[in-house]
């Protein structure tokens, strides 16, 4: 949970799925303002691998690219907004968020850490590290996730769900080293920038409860697009 905090059971569902569209529609169009070709765009060929990797269909995706690149009329603005606190129990947490109306958003994510704490900027980054996430799959027998590491360039690696593996890179190596993964036995499920907490906060019973339901609610909010949240698993 010190990287990126999700809702338990959350991706086996259709509402889920359809969320998961939209922040990706959402990064894509951001993305697709300094052109719509991926080979001349490297942020855009991360997020539009990573939609692949979701099944987002062809169609949305194409036109999240032409929206974004003005190429279906006016160009679409999303400004992405970061928001620090803490959730109950004194978590400290960091809110992204895509929006094309700040003042709604801001408003509204207010009101959902009425229960927590929200902090002015810099009150809780100090305490994670912004990072290149990347999380892939061994696609070969022999795929060495400490060789591919060390041969890619990340900065560390650590086991992830389902037999992957999240290799952590230096923010301004993240593409890079998605593109020398596959040399070495892995497949690139998903790429971002992100935080990782260097102290996360243990909690078990009822506190633990307290806190997902808070991140819970804030998650459930359309403009929120990542969350990360200094909780230990």
């Amino acid at each position: 949970m010190g990287a990126q905090w999700k809702v338990k059971g959350k991706e086996a569902a259709a509402n889920a799925r359809g969320k998961i569209f939209g922040k990706l529609a959402k990064e894509i169009a951001i993305a697709a303002r300094a052109g719509a070709d991926v080979d001349m765009n490297p942020r855009l060929r991360l997020v539009v691998e990573q939609a692949k990797k979701a099944s987002m269909p062809k169609e949305t995706l194409e036109r999240a690219i032409k929206k974004g690149a003005g190429l279906l009329g006016d160009a679409v603005h999303y400004e992405r907004l970061i928001y620090e606190g803490f959730a109950p129990h004194q978590v400290p947490l960091i809110v992204e968020c895509l929006t094309d109306n700040i003042k709604r958003t801001v408003a509204e994510i207010r009101v959902l850490f009425r229960k927590g704490q929200l902090g002015a900027s810099g009150s809780v980054a100090w305490d994670f590290d912004h990072l290149g996430m990347i999380e892939a799959s061994p696609v070969t027998p022999d795929a060495d996730p400490e060789l591919a590491a060390i041969e890619a360039g990340a900065q560390d690696f650590e086991p992830a769900e389902e037999g992957a593996t999240l290799f952590l890179t230096d923010s301004s190596d993240l593409d890079a080293v998605c593109r020398a993964l596959p040399e070495f036995g892995f497949s690139v499920n998903s790429a971002e920038l992100g935080y990782r907490s260097k102290n996360p906060v243990s909690l078990s019973g009822a506190e633990l409860e307290e806190v997902e339901a808070f991140l819970a609610a804030i998650d459930a909010h359309d403009d929120v697009q990542n969350m990360y949240v200094g909780l230990a698993e």
